[in-house]
């Protein structure tokens, strides 16, 4: 019997904490090579377009894909998950807010393992939806004092920093510009849908860490060649897939201020293969585009917790013949 997990049960399951710990040993399992994971591939129709997300981890002993449309009516998303041995279709979920938590918990990992232990402080250009799980996993992994939103909408972004201060239990403080959101910060977060870089390299202080999270395609860039330029430690969540979707690299790589051999993964740092960073005074840097196994491991998560609360409907598909 397959479960199927609606998108209000995912948010009473899914909390940061889990997502992390998800993200986290999928990540490692990469770098070991007991997960694999496909890029993104995507199917323009009419007046929408279709992204398609496949992956799976040996160890867990699950894969899967997500999938999901984009138009003027929305997004609309949804997570497969299989029984590898088996082959067994064990969930289908509703996954809008499962992706919001995990492209969260993943910035909260590289946090976790690039950012200095005393960073304190978070400037943060965007003030969506997404940005909400990015500030929690941040504020999940280090002791964080105080932060500062900048979004374009000066009534968007009160109400987000008042929102966040009372879910988070931190100052989050509106500011009148993006500069004066980054200057000064010790962990810097993007996630915006702009097309144009948000953040310029000169505003950023020396030991920052950065998790640059708004953009997976070719065409947008949230920051400045001299933002890459700066960053002593830069990572990805795959390289395949970075290559394809990274448009904040692209300028870069282009101009010839990076190559491909300078950008490591960031499931390689989780697993001690390479430093996180070198010195207290390195800006390090993580682009973040999604990857399919954080949505595999998140959602075997869920459909456990789900299990294991008795939650969810199971369904009948392709029953077994007598």
């Amino acid at each position: 019997m397959t479960l199927l997990i609606r998108e209000q049960q995912v948010v009473e399951l899914l909390d940061i904490k889990t997502a992390i710990s998800a993200v986290e040993e999928v990540l490692r399992d990469q770098a070991l090579g007991k997960a694999t994971n496909r890029p993104r591939q995507r199917v323009f129709g009419t007046a929408s377009l279709l992204h398609v997300m496949a992956g799976g981890d040996s160890r867990l002993g699950v894969y899967g894909l997500k999938t999901y449309s984009t138009s003027k009516k929305g997004t609309r998303f949804l997570v497969l998950l299989f029984d590898s041995g088996s082959g067994d279709l064990l969930a289908m979920i509703e996954a809008d807010k499962l992706g919001q938590m995990r492209t969260g918990a993943a910035s909260g990992v590289a946090t976790r393992y690039q950012a200095r232990e005393d960073a304190d402080t978070v400037g943060i250009i965007g003030t969506g939806w997404q940005s909400e799980s990015q500030l929690m996993a941040v504020c999940a992994v280090r002791q964080i004092r105080q932060v500062a939103a900048y979004g374009r909408n000066p009534e968007r972004r009160k109400s987000f920093s008042a929102r966040m201060t009372g879910e988070l239990g931190v100052e989050v403080r509106p500011a009148e510009s993006a500069e004066e959101a980054v200057r000064g910060k010790s962990i810097v977060i993007t996630c915006t849908t702009s097309r144009e870089p948000v953040l310029h390299g000169s505003w950023i202080e020396p030991g920052a860490h950065l998790n640059v999270a708004g953009s997976n395609f070719l065409s947008k860039a949230e920051v400045d060649v001299e933002t890459i330029n700066r960053a002593s430690i830069i990572a990805v969540d795959s390289i395949d897939q970075a290559r394809m979707e990274a448009g904040d690299l692209l300028p870069a790589i282009e101009r010839g201020v990076i190559n491909w051999e300078a950008v490591t993964e960031l499931g390689r740092i989780v697993a001690g293969q390479v430093k996180g960073r070198a010195s207290h005074s390195d800006i390090t840097l993580f682009k973040s585009v999604g990857i399919a196994i954080w949505d595999v491991a998140t959602a075997l998560r869920v459909y456990r917790l789900a299990l294991e609360k008795g939650i969810g409907d199971h369904i009948e598909l392709w029953p077994d013949k007598k």
